[in-house]
């Protein structure tokens, strides 16, 4: 008999929904016919809709469902929430898109909900395998999806790429999870935080090679250098819509997975014995964070520098992408910073409130991030024609004059990537680099400030050719897409003008190891 109780469908009633309501859609889309297609759309946007309902009222649940592998907190919940955010738009925006671009199928959103429901699973993951199990689901329908615009040759090279490296990432996760596992006797996250915490590793080598592994893996699903080759082509063959949503979807899922490997499994894994004198506070640091900070370095110098000589707005916002997976990245490092204090009999305390507060700074800029992009790439599909050409920079020149109404959401977007105050982007680098200086990483925080100044370029002279120079084109700019980027802007502007909105959102998230 099965344990009901341990199994708990009930706290992961999320996820499960919206997978089973994606697999559901599959067979409904049959009996749609072709013109009626739009249909698909609007059954897709009510499942995404629930399943958001749901993650609000279950934000402040502490609960484990299948037997302990999957965690639902408040770290979930808001996870859940940029991941059906990104969903939600995603499908609003795609509509009228795929029926300009005669690609309107029916399979477009069913693929859409699985990649959203994989997010969801790996920000809940509790468990390695499930980590695995998760990031499968929401990479191989994205493979699909990038080749939507089949038999254009960019579509289909971008599918191919991404399918070939993204299986080569995958058995990186295996061997990881691998040595994981023989490193620690257990691939769930609070045994091997117990492992760690009273040294009991067979071989830390082991599990530090493991780890890496693993690493590389999320690594390449988040776009973090040296990992990121795929990024620009796949961006830029993708259709728009698809391209908008990945841009967020696989980044939710990596770096959840990613914090809470190393938040709740490892936050306290150090490489050798850790001397503390009675009545000393020392601040320790975690072996992996020295490299995870040195990659947030490399990501955010190459993705801002590059992103400077692009001609095409895709990939420029594909670059831009990878930049913004160096500011994430930086307080992931900064997670891996704790605190010991010893008392008159050299009995120590581990307190983690630095990588609570890494936690917290890495989901609000997420959250921003995730109206930010969307919105971007959204106002990139109105200016692009019906055969996928038109995304060049130069094409969006008089967009503010012909229509005031996009070019501001586009300037909205630019001035919040670029990090300037009434932003969401602004407040997300606020906590980002506040969490990096707390955790000693000040060198890490110096780069990141030097590396928003060199975006400012690229993000500026986007806005100077919508305002300051003459186009003649008729942007596409359907009803149901404007409320798209309408809503997106309106995000952006609150996270920027009342962050005690998304503050209070995540001042609860906790995880395991974190209490």
């Amino acid at each position: 008999m099965i344990d009901q109780a341990a199994l708990n469908l009930g706290a992961a009633l999320p996820a499960t929904l919206l997978a089973f309501g994606a697999a559901i859609l599959f067979v409904l889309d049959i009996s749609i016919p072709q013109e009626r297609k739009a249909r698909t759309a609007w059954l897709a946007a009510v499942g995404v809709v629930v399943s958001l309902v749901i993650s609000l009222l279950q934000i402040n649940q502490q609960e484990t469902a299948f037997f302990g592998a999957f965690r639902a907190d408040s770290f979930t919940s808001v996870a859940n929430i940029a991941a059906l955010i990104t969903a939600l738009v995603g499908v609003i925006g795609a509509k009228d898109y795929l029926e300009r671009a005669k690609i309107q199928r029916g399979e477009y959103y069913p693929l859409l909900l699985m990649t959203a429901a994989g997010a969801m699973f790996m920000a809940a993951a509790n468990d390695l395998v499930i980590v695995l199990i998760a990031l499968e689901l929401l990479s191989i329908p994205l493979y699909v999806m990038v080749g939507f615009r089949r038999p254009e040759p960019r579509s289909e090279e971008g599918a191919m790429k991404y399918f070939l490296l993204g299986a080569f990432s995958s058995g990186f996760m295996v061997y990881g999870i691998a040595l994981v596992y023989g490193a620690a006797g257990s691939t769930n996250f609070t045994e091997i935080f117990e492992r760690v915490r009273f040294g009991e590793l067979l071989s830390p080598a082991l599990m530090l090679i493991g780890i890496g592994l693993i690493f590389v893996s999320l690594g390449f699903k988040v776009a973090a250098v040296p990992f990121h080759l795929w990024t620009p082509d796949v961006y830029q063959g993708a259709p728009t819509p698809v391209t908008a949503y990945m841009s967020v979807a696989a980044k939710v899922g990596g770096f959840a997975a990613l914090l809470r490997l190393l938040t709740v499994a490892i936050p306290t894994f150090v490489v050798g014995d850790l001397v503390i004198e009675p009545n000393q506070t020392l601040i320790v640091h975690a072996a992996w964070q020295d490299l995870v900070a040195v990659i947030a370095a490399l990501t955010m110098l190459l993705g801002n520098f590059v992103a400077i000589v692009q001609k095409d707005l895709k990939r420029m916002l594909a670059y831009s992408s990878i930049a913004h997976a160096g500011y994430i990245l930086m307080a992931v490092a900064a997670a891996g910073s704790f605190t010991v204090v010893a008392n008159d009999f050299g009995d120590t305390t581990v307190t983690l409130t630095i990588a609570q507060e890494a936690l917290q700074g890495a989901l609000i800029y997420l959250l921003a991030y995730a109206f930010t992009n969307v919105g971007a790439f959204a106002v990139v599909m109105c200016v692009e024609r019906e055969d996928g050409s038109g995304t060049e920079i130069n094409n969006i020149a008089g967009l503010g004059q012909i229509n005031p109404l996009l070019g501001g959401a586009m300037t909205v977007f630019m001035l919040s990537l670029v990090g300037i105050p009434l932003t969401g982007g602004f407040v997300g680098k606020w906590f980002v680099f506040l969490s990096s200086v707390n955790a000693g990483l000040t060198l890490l925080a110096l780069i990141g400030v030097l590396t928003s100044v060199v975006s400012a370029f690229y993000y500026l002279r986007i806005i100077v050719k919508m305002w300051f120079e003459t186009g003649d084109f008729a942007p596409f700019a359907p009803r149901m897409l404007l409320l798209a980027i309408g809503f997106c802007v309106g995000g952006t502007v609150i996270v920027g003008v009342l962050p005690p909105v998304v503050t209070n959102l995540v001042q609860y998230v906790t995880a395991a190891a974190l209490r």
